[in-house]
């Protein structure tokens, strides 16, 4: 996973019980009846949150997941979140089991209403309401970063590739690069916000993602101003200084015909530079119809990480920006945490988003693409080989 600014590493735990497969009601609540019958009760006390979406019930429309995916986030951060001595209690005095607290947290994520509105659906003060969710972000971040890796084995990568090469046909393709802007409404009496302005003059920051086909993030840097060119904040990212020292994308290479193989690289935009791992379109009108088709082809397998990042958005609201006065130094973990939860999903199986629209209109349609201009050799050479690969004018 690349870098997270503003990520602070705090010393793991020393146990070495199995979260996992643990039972989520085993919390340590005072409550004794089981997840069935939290829900029940849980249901009762909220208030004003919409009637399901088609298809869905009412818990899959209020938390974007399944029951069984909310259960395994559970065991996740059971240990972590019910270590620390806090009591957070409902207006009713009911102290809150480890059940209530992720349900609050994750409705306060994938919302992104303020902590008054989750407050009054849930029966809460404010107050519990942003110490529950800072707590939960904190668990996820120790016990959840194993859903968010570089594939590890032969056999992982193998998969990719041959998923990347079903879309379009681009042949040892490791993943798709892509770059989106998280909004902050910032106070304009806060001495730092002009730094923060982008080129659409709006306060921003930079997530830069690396997805697989199947729109799962397997790396991610975040923290750096939105005013940040595409291709510095790659070249900032732990990614690229792996790539250059060749401890990355290092894989074997395929022969695309006798004497002529390719390597392992990834795709992206043309805000991206040409590099001998990372492949971008060709620039300019009236192509020959060889580099047309491969801009099509390209386009159509990179966009499967504009799609994950406009679902990560879509699903975890907190960071649209709508409602959010970001602590800067906290947005980056909140940002992690949500792409590890995104991921979480995917790992799961689960069937929910795929029943949930994804939203017509995000805020990185206004910006205007950026064009980086940097070309390595090496990049044109691996550009052109698969140029020919994909027009058929090479020998398979």
């Amino acid at each position: 996973m690349g870098p997270v600014r503003g990520f602070k590493k705090r010393k793991k735990s020393e146990k070495n019980k199995s979260h996992e497969d643990q039972n989520a009601s085993g919390s340590g609540s005072s409550e004794k009846e089981g997840p069935l019958d939290w829900w029940d009760e849980f249901s009762k006390r909220i208030n004003g949150l919409q009637s399901p979406a088609k298809g869905l019930s009412r818990f899959q429309s209020i938390f974007k997941m399944s029951r069984k995916t909310f259960d395994y986030i559970c065991s996740l951060v059971s240990e972590e979140m019910m270590a620390k001595s806090a009591h957070f209690s409902f207006t009713n005095g009911k102290p809150l089991s480890l059940y209530d607290q992720v349900a609050v947290a994750l409705r306060r994520l994938s919302s992104g209403e303020s902590l008054v509105m989750i407050g009054d659906s849930f029966g809460l003060n404010h107050s519990a309401v942003s110490q529950v969710t800072w707590r939960f972000v904190e668990a996820m971040e120790q016990k959840g970063l194993h859903h968010l890796q570089w594939p590890s084995t032969e056999a992982e990568m193998a998969e990719i590739k041959l998923k990347f090469q079903k879309i379009q046909g681009f042949p040892n393709c490791c993943g798709a690069v892509d770059t989106t802007h998280i909004m902050m409404c910032l106070p304009a009496s806060d001495p730092t916000s002009n730094a923060w302005l982008d080129q659409e003059k709006n306060h921003s920051m930079v997530l830069q993602a690396i997805v697989d086909p199947d729109m799962r993030f397997r790396d991610i840097i975040t923290g750096w101003p939105g005013k940040m060119k595409d291709w510095l904040v790659f070249q900032s990212s732990k990614f690229y200084e792996l790539c250059d020292k060749g401890e990355r994308l290092n894989g074997k290479e395929l022969e695309l015909s006798k004497g002529l193989d390719i390597r392992e690289y990834i795709i992206g935009d043309s805000g991206f530079p040409l590099l001998p791992y990372l492949v971008i379109p060709y620039e300019g009108k009236e192509l020959p119809e060889p580099k047309d088709e491969f801009n099509k082809r390209q386009r159509a397998t990179q966009i499967v990480a504009q799609r994950a990042l406009a679902r990560l958005k879509d699903t975890w609201r907190i960071i649209e920006g709508v409602m959010w006065r970001p602590d800067k130094h906290r947005l980056p973990r909140i940002i992690l945490v949500c792409c590890l939860l995104h991921n979480i999903v995917i790992d799961m199986e689960d069937e929910v988003l795929d029943q949930i629209p994804l939203s017509p209109n995000h805020d990185d349609s206004v910006y205007h693409q950026q064009i980086c201009g940097t070309v390595d050799i090496n990049g044109v050479h691996l550009r052109d080989k698969l140029s020919l690969y994909l027009s058929g004018r090479m020998p398979c």
